[in-house]
């Protein structure tokens, strides 16, 4: 990777803070106001993937206008007032206005043109939204200034089936940057959009699992790093580049290690590494190592994965993030429970339990979303299950599944299949059955390789238990599933 030379530029108009937004948040943190966003949408049957950093962008002005399903979610959290009320400019008066940057063309001819970050807005009616909605409800968690025209037709789903298009739409043709033409540096707009491609990945990994999006991640990670060598035209936009990119490596690092491809993960999150500590990111470096720590202890190297996440904790906590230092001592404890070290695991988890019970700021990570009550009683099952306590594996599995966004379809599975795996080892037959049919139902819209072979692994244990009607069906359901590629 060559590092980006970066060249003066023309200083942008500041944005205008929205404190009509800024006011309605009142005492709460972004993060709980972010929550309370995500339940208001839930109630109207819309799904926003909303953070603390979305709602700092609107707060700072970053988002004049928000697309039509953050419009929807807002008014019904605010009725009787409107856009405007709530400090946004009316939509006519955003549409159609475009940036000073030269359009390239993508994809059979069709001109893409960047958008300027100050009139990012999603221009597509209401009509098309709501009768599309399986398809274009993950363009609609955020307003960032390349959505609209570029990362909508670059990340699209269909069912299970998943096609996560090359981001040369940026501006950086893949053709030309392997023949050795100069490429244009990278600005404002790239750097968005890279930022979002993470964002997307991670929302359709948890909604249909990594099988069917890990060959189609590759080319996005290709023009990221292609990104950095072309340069930018400013420090700042540099560096949202390196970590971008090092973000991007660690997505695709996470969608080989669930789809059982370790020696790819390990190359990717060592990428993401070396991004990190080039570019001086700790917060970076602290998630790069905290994957290859979840890696280690999947890849049966345990000493591994609790230097990694010993690694990630030197790294972290610096940011001051209680959550991040919560999972990282979950990750330390998964690997204390491969050592069979019961004590270490057990001080692991009474960390992980007392920096989480200090609650959520705004120094959380914008990738730790997933992280909530229901993943940490996941991976608290996954320590006991190493342990061999099944008893006490399965209670918290349980806890996990029950508490989770039936939304994330991946990590329902994914804890369903535990609670399976550890009622069969603990001696419950008809409950595991009955847990692996619900995980069974789900996969049609999950391709996970991960819940295949947790999966397998229970199908072996139940097989002296056929007799049960619900084992056998369990049993016949699971042989006649199309084995994953």
């Amino acid at each position: 990777m060559a590092s980006s030379t970066v060249t003066s530029a023309q200083p942008e108009r500041p944005p205008r803070p929205n404190l009509a937004f800024r006011r309605l948040r009142g005492k709460r943190s972004p993060a709980e106001f972010a929550a309370a966003i995500r339940r208001a949408a839930r109630e109207i049957g819309e799904r926003v993937s909303c953070d603390a950093r979305y709602v700092g962008r609107v707060e700072a002005g970053e988002i004049r206008c928000p697309n039509y399903a953050y419009e929807r979610v807002f008014l019904h959290m605010f009725p009787g007032r409107t856009l405007t009320d709530l400090g946004f400019a009316p939509r006519s008066s955003v549409r159609g206005r475009q940036a000073r940057g030269t359009g390239e063309s993508w994809e059979a001819g069709e001109p893409y043109k960047t958008h300027d970050t100050r009139d990012d807005r999603d221009s597509r009616d209401t009509r098309n939204n709501r009768n599309n909605r399986d398809t274009q409800d993950l363009y609609e968690t955020h307003d960032n200034n390349e959505e609209s025209d570029v990362l909508r037709r670059a990340f699209m789903t269909s069912g299970a089936t998943v096609a996560a298009a090359s981001l040369s739409p940026l501006g950086l043709a893949l053709d030309a940057a392997a023949a050795g033409r100069p490429t244009r540096r990278a600005g404002t707009g790239e750097a968005g959009a890279l930022e979002e491609a993470v964002r997307r990945i991670r929302l359709l990994d948890d909604r249909h699992g990594a099988d069917g999006l890990y060959r189609r991640a590759a080319a996005p990670l290709r023009t990221a790093y292609a990104l950095l060598d072309a340069g930018a035209s400013r420090q700042a936009t540099a560096d949202r580049l390196y970590t971008g990119a090092g973000e991007l490596a660690i997505s695709v690092g996470w969608l080989a290690h669930d789809s059982g491809r370790f020696d790819d993960a390990r190359s990717h999150y060592a990428e993401a590494l070396a991004t990190a500590r080039m570019n001086g990111d700790a917060g970076l470096e602290a998630h790069a190592f905290c994957n290859m720590a979840f890696l280690a202890r999947d890849a049966g190297r345990p000493r591994e994965a609790v230097r990694a996440a010993q690694a990630a904790q030197r790294a972290a906590r610096p940011l001051g993030s209680d959550r991040l230092m919560s999972l990282l001592s979950l990750r330390e404890a998964g690997g204390w429970a491969g050592l069979a070290d019961r004590v270490g695991c057990e001080q692991a988890l009474v960390r992980a339990q007392t920096f989480y019970g200090r609650g959520p700021s705004d120094t959380d990570p914008e990738w730790m979303s997933f992280y909530g009550e229901a993943e940490l009683e996941g991976l608290e099952a996954q320590c006991w299950s190493t342990l061999g306590d099944w008893p006490r594996a399965a209670r918290h599995a349980r806890r996990a599944a029950d508490l989770q966004d039936p939304h994330f379809t991946r990590n329902l599975a994914l804890y369903s299949a535990e609670l399976a795996d550890d009622l069969a080892r603990g001696g419950r037959p008809d409950e595991a059955a009955g847990a692996g049919l619900r995980v069974l139902d789900l996969l049609g819209e999950v391709q996970s390789s991960r819940i295949h072979t947790m999966l397998a692994g229970t199908a072996r244990v139940l097989l002296p238990h056929r007799r049960s009607p619900t084992v056998s069906t369990f049993l016949d359901r699971h042989g006649a599933l199309p084995r994953p590629a």
